[in-house]
């Protein structure tokens, strides 16, 4: 009997790192795959061009844009009185997407619990992430990344189509004093992973990116790291 539970606790564990093994695999594979695989980035003395960034913490990513430019200004969308701190001079936004419960829950990853994550992969509605910033510097974890105006229009109405509507859009203090958490559409898994939503925005505006891209080494692979040249 003692044997049995032993065979079966190994299958189990062998089971377990089988799945792991071939998720970062697929995951590997489906962000190498290319979505508008012919995009350039505009040159740098062109006058048709915005400058964004693509930033992670290791977990999580999120497209930060100017505050306003000719094609949106971000404090209509996301106004600065829903901050605990609107009076900062703030020069950039930085949005994402992620689970309700796992945003709202898991302020740091200390807070984390099986039960939060396991939920999440799941399924769960979605929630926006609007976090303001003071002149961002560029670095290793923080790309810069030119588009041209149209894909930055587009870049814009894709992300602002991801908020509910207005009559059922809920506010929720964030985890700082200049972020902010907003109702969205979607519903997170597995499949429809935070960096997959930010890889998609991107594709919306035909940016290159990848397919699939779960975690966040398969967006970041498709930005250039300027600390590496």
């Amino acid at each position: 009997m003692r044997a049995k539970a032993i065979r079966a606790a190994n299958w189990a564990v062998i089971s377990l790192v089988a799945a792991v093994l071939l998720f970062l695999l697929t995951a590997w594979i489906g962000s190498s795959l290319p979505r508008n695989h012919t995009w350039k980035e505009p040159a740098e003395t062109s006058e048709d061009a915005i400058t964004i960034l693509v930033g992670h913490n290791g977990i999580h990513t999120e497209i930060v844009m100017p505050v306003a430019t000719q094609v949106i200004d971000w404090r209509g969308t996301f106004p600065l009185g829903d901050l605990r701190e609107p009076e900062r001079d703030y020069t950039h936004v930085g949005v994402s997407w992620g689970e309700r419960s796992f945003f709202l829950e898991t302020p740091t990853w200390w807070d984390l619990n099986l039960v939060t994550a396991g939920s999440a992969l799941v399924g769960g509605d979605g929630l926006l992430h609007a976090a303001f910033y003071v002149r961002p510097a560029p670095s290793h974890d923080f790309r810069e990344l030119r588009i041209t105006v149209e894909e930055y229009r587009k870049l814009a109405a894709a992300i602002e189509a991801q908020l509910a509507p207005e009559d059922a859009r809920t506010t929720y203090p964030g985890y700082a004093s200049h972020d902010v958490f907003y109702s969205a559409l979607g519903t997170y898994h597995l499949g429809n992973t935070c960096n997959q939503w930010t890889s998609d925005q991107l594709s919306h505006a035909g940016i290159a990116t990848g397919l699939w891209t779960p975690l966040p080494g398969g967006v970041m692979k498709w930005v250039p790291d300027l600390e590496a040249h």
